[in-house]
């Protein structure tokens, strides 16, 4: 692939694949309704390991183009523009080719779509915060977290929660339980499932005690979904009692 690959490349390149049985499925498990999270979304049908082949068969498809397929009225165009930038700022943070102007680039361009509404689905969050907005900061303050911790948007939240799971993976704990003593009070389930899920893995990944001793002080204030989450790798007696809490 060349510079000269379009939006509308990828566009077609997925459309191809479209399903409409599978699209009336999505729209469902995504929350398509009136009233719900993802309200009014629109799904071709494509299956992620599909359209991560389409991403990956694109990868070299310029920044201007990426933006444009991320203002996509359609899911997977989004979910593929994603996977795209992932895989470019992967490659911009590689020693041998590292460039960090491209990857302040790609994260301007990446937040400037989560803030127009254009990340707007937990796997679209999912599959991005931790490789964009989590490598970025690793060596970096973390302010942007805490604003967008403390966005009106359940998609922003969600995005600072999840950008810390690569300081969990590098180690890190903090940021992460800083956040969630801010969102400790959300009771949204997508940020409950997020923060759970998040703690969880620092039990996993960093230190069981670490993780205990956040829930020796906060268990009693998490929601159910939270807590739920949180817990679920710890031995049955001890997940027993936070969750009585």
């Amino acid at each position: 692939m060349t510079d000269s690959v379009t939006a509308d490349d990828v566009r077609a390149a997925l459309r191809e694949l479209a399903d409409p049985a599978d699209a009336a499925n999505l729209r469902r498990f995504f929350k398509t309704g009136p009233g719900e999270y993802g309200e009014g979304d629109v799904f071709l049908g494509v299956r992620v390991p599909a359209s991560r082949r389409v991403a990956k068969r694109f990868a070299a498809l310029p920044f201007e183009e990426i933006d444009r397929l991320l203002d996509s009225d359609v899911h997977e165009d989004r979910f593929a523009a994603l996977v795209i930038l992932n895989a470019r700022f992967a490659a911009a943070s590689r020693p041998r080719s590292f460039d960090d102007a491209a990857r302040a680039a790609m994260v301007r361009l990446y937040l400037a779509a989560v803030r127009r509404g254009r990340v707007n689905n937990w796997d679209l969050v999912d599959v991005s915060a931790e490789n964009i907005v989590g490598p970025w900061l690793l060596d970096k303050p973390r302010d942007l977290l805490f604003e967008l911790a403390g966005s009106e948007s359940l998609w922003e939240r969600r995005v600072a929660l999840l950008s810390t799971f690569a300081f969990i993976k590098a180690g890190d704990a903090s940021t992460t339980f800083a956040l969630g003593e801010l969102l400790l009070g959300d009771r949204h389930d997508l940020i409950q499932k997020a923060l759970g899920w998040m703690l969880r893995e620092v039990g996993k990944r960093v230190d069981r005690a670490l993780l205990t001793d956040f829930l020796d002080r906060h268990a009693a204030a998490m929601g159910r979904t939270a807590l739920s989450y949180a817990t679920e790798h710890l031995p049955p007696e001890l997940r027993a009692e936070y969750r009585a809490r």
